[in-house]
């Protein structure tokens, strides 16, 4: 009798502001299933944050810590974050940082919002830098005219590709990194 051999998938933290941070997330699960990758996204919405960085970077390391002690540790955790209130309080900037570097939390900072950083992985609007998050929204609406927030992964499946994540990852360090760390490389 042959023993059927189950390979178990690694675990990848992604903190969220939102649901449309939490389809990202599943919609990169479905990609690197795609990719042969054995990896499980535990695409975790930070609420409530209230959009403060340093809450959601302190809500996602509680979050860790017990979804590590029920189900074992990650393989990688990263967070994503609206930068658009970054500044206002360096000291606050600041803990955000020691807290990430301490807790091995990967910071992904999506400038000024989710919303600009989408945009940025659609052909053409890598260099794309809406300076505010209205426009950031306007200027995505206006190459994905059915883009809205909160889609579901299979909705942003239409124009959320390996190949799009490519292109993003082309000017977004941080998710280059994220992309590497997890064997989901750019290059792939």
């Amino acid at each position: 009798m042959s023993r059927l051999r189950i390979q178990l998938r690694k675990r990848i933290y992604l903190g969220c502001e939102g649901q449309s941070e939490q389809s990202y997330g599943a919609r990169l699960g479905q990609i690197a299933d795609a990719a042969g990758l054995h990896l499980y996204f535990d695409s975790d919405v930070l609420q409530p944050g209230g959009g403060d960085p340093l809450a959601l970077v302190q809500l996602a390391i509680r979050r860790i810590r017990e979804k590590e002690a029920r189900r074992g540790v990650f393989a990688f955790r990263a967070i994503l974050l609206d930068c658009d209130k970054v500044g206002a309080k360096p000291e606050r900037d600041a803990q955000i940082r020691q807290l990430s570097s301490r807790n091995r939390l990967h910071l992904i900072w999506q400038e000024p919002c989710h919303e600009a950083f989408l945009l940025r992985h659609l052909e053409g609007q890598q260099t794309a830098r809406p300076i505010t998050s209205d426009l950031a929204e306007q200027a995505l609406k206006g190459v994905w005219a059915e883009y809205q927030k909160a889609m579901p992964a299979v909705r942003l499946a239409i124009r959320i590709d390996l190949h799009a994540v490519r292109r993003a990852s082309s000017v977004e360090a941080a998710l280059a990194a994220f992309l590497d760390q997890i064997g989901l490389t750019p290059n792939l």
